[in-house]
């Protein structure tokens, strides 16, 4: 690393094939907004020689952010895959949006990539969203290491950023989190500014000079080895601390000199295992140049350090039945089992499934198992089919580069896969597999739409089932209480992006309307209630009378009809007819057009004739009855009510504590959830949380998450019932 000069031309304009899981790595790159990772990926790719500047300009500008929505908003949307070749491995990196509300485009990459690079500006520093994120890579134990950007940015500061990210990312063991190579910056310019253009390796001892536009190396100025040697000193131990020769602390501590092949050895094996993160820095080329300050000490730092997809363990399997089967190793010559982790559409090639291979090797032309299971919720229905394989490609921009197999561990795009959804198993047709899930976040961000004109409304339904199936962060519901098709997504950007899709990708134009809970009513008090239905207009007349008592009932009884008439006053026939049309208006409502809910009624007499009564007027009969009822005694409105889970650190617990107060919501208790994290548990209204997704965002600064459930129905402060009911009765 850093020791030598790679010579290596590239393979410009060509995707490098892989024929051995040994020769692959898949890095996914992650980090905040406008931290760099996009401009990274362009000078990783110029820097190996896989694109040339004038051939990227050519393409467009960009390799990963190609989408039309990501041109627009001047930012990634979604997860992207861009291939490189080094010293004959081939790096698949994975782009990943940095907006919290595309979380689900990370997770995916975190799925298909075997190591975690997180890119950090030095002008911005890290930010919760990104911690949470390492913390959920330390748990897996994924291998991580750190690029700082951004270096010639007015605020910015390496050593200070070193710190940081020691404090942030290094936990309990700060010296797990140690730069590999120093900045070194140049003249200083009419403007006083003096640009970072070299690095001085820690280890070899040795600069490398990039002023030139192209790596050079030279021995350091002596005025620069005492920081040399401080920074090296602590970089050893470090390394020494965490290598598996238990000696060789205690050698070095007795004086005696590491040599480097060991120290670089020991560090690519901590690097691989997960438990040592180096820090790097790097920078765009500038104009006419082809290497980016440090491009190449990155390349050299994933093709040594980062593990090839041979080490990762791969998800467990079963049957699409759910009975266990053996754990699969990293074999191009094993079972199948490979995973769609991305679906898109593209307007000329049609579906493109971005798979990662697991096992075996798939080819074009062949015949596949496609399982789906587990996200029923979510709109994507448990599927077992049988589909043939289309083309095979690696995408580089906006190209698709034909590619003859990939083979365990590799990804590749899959065209034509017409039943295949994000999250599915690709297996043999004769073994079908079904690999455990990844977990995604729940979209609980509510979006009720419509279809703006009858145009859109006959093409919304294939519209939204196609964007469900391709993002399984986005769930469809069409609510029967309200009547509305809601949309449920991460955030207002998630949601911004689907719509513009929904419009641009498949013609569809729907306008959002405001977002209904599912409203009861409910019977505050008792009352008597007739209800007559007598019609006579030629021929057989209609003839109904039926006269009921209701009483209110505890919450969550439901209805209970009790059958109290004597002497025959109401046949026998028609009871159950009064009762249908008594359980047919509750289901309207009576006051403001929402179910009702939780009472007794009571049948105890009414009139009937022998030719003109008739089951549909003993039901209208019954309706009336209720309805009258409903005149005569207080309605109660209830409103749903969420048992709410927010996970935050301790230092917003006070804030959001304080906020769901006054919300209207009752916290009914705290825990520990981990290091520096609370559990906040609480029951609060659904009306005052149907934006929680984005307001506790920015209460916590991104670091809170929460999860809620339906808990029960609970009467509605009359100041609020009152304006509901006052609208409904002016036809509002």
């Amino acid at each position: 690393m850093g020791d030598k000069a790679s010579t290596h031309p590239g393979a410009a304009g060509r995707a490098a094939a892989a024929d051995h899981p040994s020769k692959l790595r898949n890095v996914v790159l992650v980090g905040h907004s406008g931290s760099g990772k996009t401009t990274l990926v362009e000078a990783l790719a110029l820097a190996s020689g896989a694109v040339t500047r004038a051939g990227r300009v050519e393409d467009g500008g960009s390799l990963s952010d190609y989408d039309e929505i990501e041109h627009r908003q001047h930012r990634s949307v979604q997860l992207s895959l861009v291939p490189v070749e080094w010293e004959g491995i081939r790096i698949n990196v994975l782009d990943t949006p940095g907006y919290a509300d595309f979380v689900g485009e990370l997770r995916a990459g975190l799925r298909a990539a075997d190591a975690a690079l997180f890119v950090v500006s030095a002008a911005d520093g890290v930010d919760g969203a990104t911690r949470l994120v390492w913390e959920e890579c330390a748990a897996v134990g994924m291998p991580r290491a750190i690029v700082v950007t951004h270096l010639d940015a007015a605020r910015a500061d390496f050593e200070e950023m070193v710190s940081v990210c020691q404090s942030v990312f290094g936990g309990d063991d700060p010296d797990a989190v140690i730069p590999l190579y120093l900045p070194l910056r140049g003249e200083e310019g009419a403007d006083g500014h003096a640009p970072v253009d070299g690095l001085i390796g820690l280890l070899s001892q040795r600069v490398y000079d990039y002023s030139s536009g192209t790596r050079t190396e030279r021995d350091p100025d002596p005025e620069q080895l005492p920081q040399i040697e401080e920074s090296r000193n602590r970089l050893i131990e470090g390394i020494i601390s965490e290598s598996e020769d238990e000696t060789l602390m205690d050698r070095y501590l007795g004086g005696e000199e590491c040599d480097v092949p060991t120290l670089i050895q020991d560090l690519e094996k901590a690097v691989a295992r997960g438990v040592f993160h180096p820090v790097l820095a790097a920078a765009p080329a500038a104009e006419g140049a082809r290497h980016g300050l440090g491009t190449l000490e990155l390349l050299e730092l994933i093709t040594g350090g980062f593990p090839s997809p041979l080490e990762h363990e791969i998800p467990a399997v079963t049957t699409p039945e759910g009975k266990p089967r053996p754990t699969l190793t990293c074999d191009a010559d094993g079972p199948l089992a490979a995973e769609v982790v991305k679906t898109s559409s593209d307007p000329y090639v049609g579906r493109i499934s971005l798979v990662r291979v697991f096992s075996g090797t798939l080819r074009p032309d062949e015949v596949v198992h496609v399982s789906g299971h587990g996200l029923e919720d979510r709109g994507h229905e448990d599927h077992d089919v049988d589909e043939r394989v289309g083309a095979l490609s690696v995408p580089f921009g906006k190209q698709q580069r034909p590619l003859s197999k990939a083979v365990a561990g590799d990804l590749a795009c899959v065209a034509k896969l017409n039943r295949a959804e994000t999250g599915d198993t690709l297996s043999a047709k004769d073994d079908p597999l079904l690999m455990e899930p990844w977990v995604m976040p729940d979209p609980l961000l509510p979006v009720a739409i419509e279809a703006h004109t009858k145009a859109d409304e006959d093409k919304l339904s294939h519209g939204l089932s196609r964007l469900v199936a391709e993002d399984p962060t986005m769930r469809l519901e069409q609510n029967p209480d309200t009547h509305q098709l809601v949309l449920w997504c991460l955030g207002e950007a998630h949601m911004g992006v689907a719509l513009e899709r929904l419009r641009t990708r498949y013609g569809v134009n729907v306008d959002s309307v405001p977002h209904k809970v599912s409203l009861r009513e409910t019977f505050a008090e008792g009352a008597d209630g007739r209800g007559r239905h007598v019609k006579q207009s030629g021929g057989h007349g209609q003839f109904a009378i039926c006269e009921i008592t209701v009483e209110p009932l505890p919450g969550g009884s439901g209805i209970e009809f009790v059958d109290k008439v004597v002497g025959g006053a109401v046949p026998r026939q028609f009871i159950p007819s009064v009762e249908k049309g008594i359980r047919a208006q509750a289901a309207k409502g009576v006051a403001a057009g929402y179910p009702l809910v939780d009472f007794r009624v009571t049948l105890h007499d009414g009139k009937a004739h022998s030719v003109d009564s008739s089951d549909a007027a003993f039901q209208t009969a019954g309706a009336l009855a209720l309805r009258e009822c409903a005149s005569k005694a207080r309605i109660h409105l209830l409103e749903p009510v969420a048992e709410l889970q927010v996970d935050v650190e301790d230092e917003y617990v006070g804030s959001v504590m304080s906020d769901l107060s006054g919300r209207r919501g009752k916290v009914s208790g705290t825990e520990q959830a981990t290091d520096g994290h609370t559990l906040v548990r609480a029951q609060i209204p659904e009306i005052e949380i149907s934006r929680y997704a984005v307001e506790l965002r920015s209460l916590s600064h991104g670091t809170g998450r929460f999860a809620r459930s339906y808990a029960c129905h609970e009467p509605m402060p009359q100041q609020l019932a009152g304006k509901i009911l006052e609208a409904a009765q002016n036809g509002g």
